[in-house]
This record gives structure tokens, C-alpha cells and sequence, in this order.
């Protein structure tokens, strides 16, 4: 069985997904040479094993006095976990994913050999932090959406879970800290590590709001004694929809439909001041919906095509 997403060759789908490799990885590149790498920030990942190389190996080798270049190093790292990774866990490593760290390391080093290896706000390693860990959560954001993974740190996580069975999402922060913690015993300051953790904190947000988008919708749970005017409400005024969901008392064993509908934050203020009206007793949950797929809404079609 693969797991390689295939594209048809050179259709608008290929364009936008390669484009948003080659963006993705520029923007990746750019985050760790103007904010991440200067300060010797150390966010886990094969680029934070480079960093850390590159640091130790300054003055060692005469044709690379600054020490071995990170994106070149991050390259030679993520070679063979691919190989190893397509050995261990099957095709899960496409073209796509090679090209993304190949990219990466070839901006990295072209941007440090015309720009250098100062930081772009100097004397200032928070604020690095952050805007590091917001272009790095934009690359990879862009890097997955293509359907494409980020290689390095994950494929080791992914190996581990497959003889361990730990959760991949655990495991690669415990791969993420162990290499962090490998920059703190380098540079021995514990600023690298709480600066790194940051980054690493921040990255994980900023994926999340490229993959799943910024939505103030909010998704409703209602049990009311009410529940047709509430209805009424929903679909004349609001122009919304919902879904009976049928409910039993745990106290009476009585039924009690429950509505399940999502709104935005204005129509949640109205709807809210509407029930207080008529049912002041009724039972409301309300939550943060990240995002909401299908009708009335963005289509899943349409989120699978961007």
C-alpha cells in the first residue's frame, strides 16, 4: 500500500501544490537564517542538529572556517533517515517531501552566502524567537499542505512509534526536546533551550492556522424546553442550519432534543440574547470551531483543492 500522494502531471492541482513546496521552503530557509540560526536557537529538527554543527565546527575545517554550512549539513542528515524511512516504513517519502528539504537547504545556504549570518534584528534573541517560529510555522505550514512531510526529525518519530506504538505526536516532541536539550549541553546556556522552546511552541500554533485556517465560528449544543422557537430562530433569522440530535435525561430519563448547530460570533451574541428571552434555563455549550467543513461553509472539495 502507498502512502505517496500522486498528482496529475503539470495540472493546476501539480502547479499550486510544487509552488507551495518551493514558497514553503524559502520561506523555512528564511526563517532560520534571518532569525533562528544567529542566535544559535536550537528548535529540534535536522536544521537543529545542523545548527548545532555548524556552531562546533568553526575553525576546524579550512574550507569552512565559519564551520560546515547548515543547510548543507541539514541535507546530508536527511538523506539518509529518508533512505532509512522508505526501508523501515514503506513509500511514505515522496518526491515531494525530497524536494522540500532539498529546497530548504539549498535557500538556506544561498541566503546566508549573500546575506551572512547576522541576525535581521540585532541584540533582540526574543523577538527572533518569535518571528522565527512564525516564518518556520509558514514554511512547513505550506510544506504539509502539499500533501508533503517536513522528513528529518518526523521519520525518526515514525520509527520509533512503529516498534513502540507511542503516539507520533508525542514521540516528536520527545525527538524535538532531546535535540534541544543536545543544544543545551553544546552551547551550555540555558538560554538556548527556553529560546528554542518557544520557537518550537509557536511553530506548532502557526501550523495549525495555515492547515486549518483562522475561523471565529462557533459550534452550539442547545437543550431547551423551547427548542422549536429556537429552531425558528436558527433558520428564518439567523439563516443557519442545525441537526436534531435526539438526548435522554440522565436524572428523568426524559427526551430531550438537542440542537447542534455553528454560527459566528455575532449570530452566537444574538442567538445567546434570544434563548435568555424565552428559556432562561436552558443549557448551552459553546465552542472555538477551528474549522467548519461543508454546507453553508467552505466545502471540503474546495479545502482538499487549495
Amino acid at each position: 500500500m502507498t502512502f505517496v500522494p500522486k498528482d496529475k502531471l503539470f495540472s493546476k492541482k501539480w502547479f499550486i501544490s510544487y509552488s507551495k513546496i518551493i514558497i514553503g521552503s524559502f520561506i523555512l530557509a528564511a526563517g532560520f537564517v534571518f532569525f533562528i540560526s544567529p542566535y544559535t536557537i536550537v528548535p529540534g529538527g535536522v536544521y537543529g542538529i545542523a545548527i548545532v554543527i555548524h556552531s562546533v565546527t568553526k575553525g576546524m575545517f579550512s574550507f569552512a572556517p565559519d564551520g560546515l554550512p547548515i543547510g548543507l549539513t541539514g541535507l546530508i542528515l536527511n538523506i539518509p533517515l529518508t533512505i532509512i524511512g522508505i526501508k523501515v516504513l514503506g513509500p511514505r517519502f515522496g518526491f515531494k517531501t525530497v524536494l522540500g528539504f532539498v529546497l530548504t537547504s539549498v535557500f538556506m545556504d544561498g541566503l546566508t552566502y549573500f546575506y551572512g549570518d547576522a541576525p535581521l534584528v540585532m541584540d533582540d534573541a526574543l523577538l527572533s524567537s518569535v518571528f522565527g517560529g512564525v516564518l518556520l510555522g509558514l514554511g512547513l505550514g505550506l510544506i504539509f499542505k502539499s500533501k508533503a512531510t517536513s522528513g528529518g526529525s518526523d521519520i525518526i518519530a515514525m520509527i520509533i512509534s512503529k516498534y513502540t506504538k507511542l503516539p507520533l505526536g508525542q514521540l516528536m516532541i520527545y525527538v524535538d526536546s532531546v535535540i534541544v536539550l543536545v543544544g543545551l549541553i553544546a552551547f551550555q546556556d540555558w538560554k538556548i533551550p527556553l529560546y528554542s522552546w518557544i520557537v518550537i511552541f509557536i511553530t506548532g500554533k502557526v501550523i495549525d492556522v495555515v492547515l486549518e485556517g483562522i475561523s471565529y465560528d462557533k459550534s452550539l449544543m442547545i437543550i431547551s424546553k423551547k427548542h422549536k422557537e429556537i429552531r425558528d430562530k436558527i433558520i428564518n433569522d439567523l439563516n443557519r442550519g442545525g441537526t436534531y440530535i435526539q438526548g435522554k435525561g440522565m436524572y428523568d430519563n426524559s427526551d430531550k432534543p438537542v440542537i447542534f448547530t455553528v454560527v459566528n460570533r455575532r449570530e452566537l451574541a444574538i442567538l445567546e440574547s434570544f434563548i435568555n428571552e424565552i428559556d432562561p434555563d436552558a443549557f448551552l455549550t459553546v465552542h472555538n470551531a477551528n474549522e467548519i467543513l461543508g454546507e453553508g461553509f467552505k466545502s471540503l472539495k474546495e479545502k482538499i483543492e487549495s
